[in-house]
């Protein structure tokens, strides 16, 4: 099924509410409106037929293509080269700003640079994941596409007295036009949702004041960085992708802006990503505050306080946390399938909705706790409410820390006293006694070290293999784990402690393959679930910072420049990379760019001679962080490992 574009060739776009998928020859196949979670208007991504899509390319049968982002921007440009003439497609959104808002705006602006060039432009949204009909209105001045009471306009961008460059060729249902441009013109097209009013000629004036001031808006906004390492194009570049998505109204991080891109070609292994982990936002904590974004990491510190005093008190089932929740903060994520999508190049099911969003995993307790100190180490406070409420989630966790869960990979194996959960239940605990001694709120300090002993003596009495040399999964296991890599991370183990130096032995023979890392090894352990995986990107640059801290800088750092040599044209990464270099799962996967971002202030601290393997809140100063009162020791400061995201 060759129809279908790589993954990897892709790059996104996005106005801070959702986003869109524009591939490397000018065909946008995803966009989900209004908001990252939103039913699908151009879905071919998943559904070459039935998906809908706008695409913007040449006449000619033959042509080359390259794409970029301007400078220090989200601003996308896809360059065709023909024989006859050169031209250039430019894709943006506008920014829509905190409120929430229906109205998203999509920008292509097509321009001959050289020679002369034939544009076909196809707009065919198909709404509601494909499941409703529209209607198609033009006009004068542009067209409407409708369907029960969702409308998308397209405004032309042109000046009123331009030459009639293109011809316009309507179907029942889709637009179609073909654009006629020498060298130096340039016309373009606006796509509006919820558009309050007719379409309309957009005038050039209108649009360049468009356009300078998106890209002013992300050239200021990564001025602000602190990081000025070796790694800094890429680093830069992950940044302004995990920008991408977060949505400014609650400050919420999706871990993906898809659903439904297979982790194998063919396979059932097909998740929604459009939700906030609970698990890969808190590390995306220290990775904003790492490169000095104080104001991203203090919306999410308030979007996770706002969750902690929700439920706090009201554990159901699974805790008083999910470990996921949609990005206005609704937990309501059931899951279905779209029977009627064919999906990526065949690989059906395709999910929307989450069916994991009602497990239990111990380990999220942690990695909240980890992110809120980190988050006080550089000013960033919980209120009272958000304290007592916290105090409520770590009275449950006590009573509940040594129970069975599903895991962070989401597996359906069957519950297991997971090592990984533990390990962060101990930092939970830990975390809030450093959070109460150093702000003197009162808190049951004797019960929470008492909690925290007992789950440090049970991890090194049956979290460690003495047959494997190493800790393992899940107890009474000998499966090795990727999520351990973290534990000197956090603070549970000094990197120089011999028994991790035995457990990172182990698992580059078993997980590392030519630098690349497993999660685990499904054939030793089942995870319900039919099929293989490849490697987890994540999973490599957290190998990477596991390596910087243990002192193996020269193999950290030739594993680092090996993995920046899969991102794809534009630096971007989905979830896993297969055995030939491709590109699978949902893309670009944020707790990727993440563990990159940390991954390269972790080595820069090494490579200068800093303090890289204390596991500290602490930054290196090549990123210029504000020192935090807790000791190294005890803390979190990597934005490290994940979890797949099927039930």
């Amino acid at each position: 099924m060759d129809e279908y574009p790589l993954i990897e060739n892709h790059g996104l776009i996005g106005d801070l509410q959702t986003a869109a998928l524009v591939t490397s020859d000018g065909t946008v196949d995803w966009f989900c409106c209004p908001r990252f979670d939103s039913p699908s208007v151009f879905g071919a991504l998943l559904d070459k037929g039935k998906g809908g899509h706008c695409t913007v390319r040449p006449a000619h049968t033959t042509y080359a293509t390259k794409q970029l982002y301007l400078p220090d921007t989200a601003v996308l440009v896809t360059r065709f080269m023909t024989e006859a003439g050169a031209g250039e497609v430019i894709d943006f959104m506008p920014l829509t700003g905190t409120t929430v808002t229906d109205r998203h705006r999509l920008v292509r602006m097509v321009r001959c640079v050289r020679g002369s060039m034939t544009f076909e432009v196809d707009i065919a949204p198909r709404f509601d994941y494909g499941r409703k009909s529209h209607e198609l209105h033009t006009t004068e001045n542009g067209a409407v596409f409708t369907a029960d009471g969702t409308t998308l306009t397209v405004h032309p961008i042109r000046e009123p007295d331009d030459e009639r460059l293109g011809r316009l060729l309507t179907g029942d249902h889709d637009l179609r036009l073909t654009l006629n441009l020498q060298a130096g013109q340039q016309r373009g097209l606006m796509l509006e949702s919820a558009a309050d009013g007719p379409p309309r000629q957009i005038r050039l004036a209108e649009y360049e004041e468009i356009f300078h001031a998106t890209i002013g808006f992300w050239r200021s906004w990564l001025s602000t960085s602190r990081y000025t390492g070796r790694w800094r194009e890429a680093v830069e570049r992950s940044a302004v992708t995990l920008k991408l998505m977060t949505y400014a109204p609650t400050g919420a991080v999706v871990a993906a802006p898809t659903t439904g891109l297979p982790e194998q070609l063919g396979g059932e292994r097909n998740w929604d990503y459009r939700y906030t982990w609970i698990r890969d936002a808190s590390f995306s904590v220290y990775a904003l505050l790492g490169m000095g974004f104080t104001e991203e990491a203090r919306a999410f510190i308030g979007w996770l306080g706002d969750r902690i005093e929700e439920r706090a008190g009201d554990e159901g089932d699974t805790g008083p946390l999910n470990i996921m929740y949609a990005v206005d903060g609704s937990s309501d994520l059931k899951e279905e399938t779209l029977d009627h999508w064919e999906g990526y190049e065949g690989s059906a099911p395709v999910r929307i909705g989450n069916g994991a969003a009602t497990q239990l995993q111990m380990d999220i307790y942690g990695e909240a706790l980890d992110s809120i100190s980190f988050a006080q180490g550089h000013g960033i406070h919980l209120g009272y409410r958000g304290w007592t409420g916290l105090i409520r989630v770590l009275e449950w966790l006590a009573d509940h820390w040594d129970s069975a869960d599903e895991g962070l990979w989401e597996t359906r194996g069957g519950a297991q006293d997971f090592t990984y959960g533990r390990v962060m239940s101990w930092v939970a605990f830990d975390r809030a006694l450093r959070l109460a001694d150093f702000s003197g709120r009162p808190a049951p300090a004797q019960h929470w070290s008492a909690a925290r002993d007992r789950i440090f003596q049970q991890v090194m009495a049956k979290g460690w293999s003495q047959e494997r040399g190493a800790f393992v999964q899940h107890y009474g296991s000998g499966v090795l784990d990727s999520s351990l890599l973290r534990m000197p991370t956090v603070g549970f183990l000094t990197p120089q402690d011999p028994m991790w130096s035995s457990t990172l032995d182990a698992m580059e023979q078993e997980l590392v393959s030519d630098s690349l890392v497993y999660r685990y090894n499904p054939e030793a352990s089942p995870d319900g679930l039919r099929g293989s995986e490849g490697t987890f990107s994540l999973c490599t640059f957290m190998y990477v910072d596991a390596l910087a801290r243990a002192g193996r800088i020269d193999q950290a750092r030739l594993v680092l420049e090996k993995m920046l040599g899969y991102a794809n044209h534009l630096g971007l990464y989905s979830e896993e990379i297969d055995l030939t270099g491709r590109q699978l799962g949902n893309f670009p996967q944020a707790f990727t760019h993440l563990a990159l971002i940390d991954a390269a202030i972790t080595l820069d601290a090494a490579l200068n001679g800093g303090d890289h393997a204390g596991g500290g809140h602490g930054r290196p100063s090549s990123v210029g962080a504000v020192p935090s009162p807790f000791p190294a020791a005890g803390a979190g400061a990597s934005p490290a490992a994940t979890a797949a995201r099927g039930p």
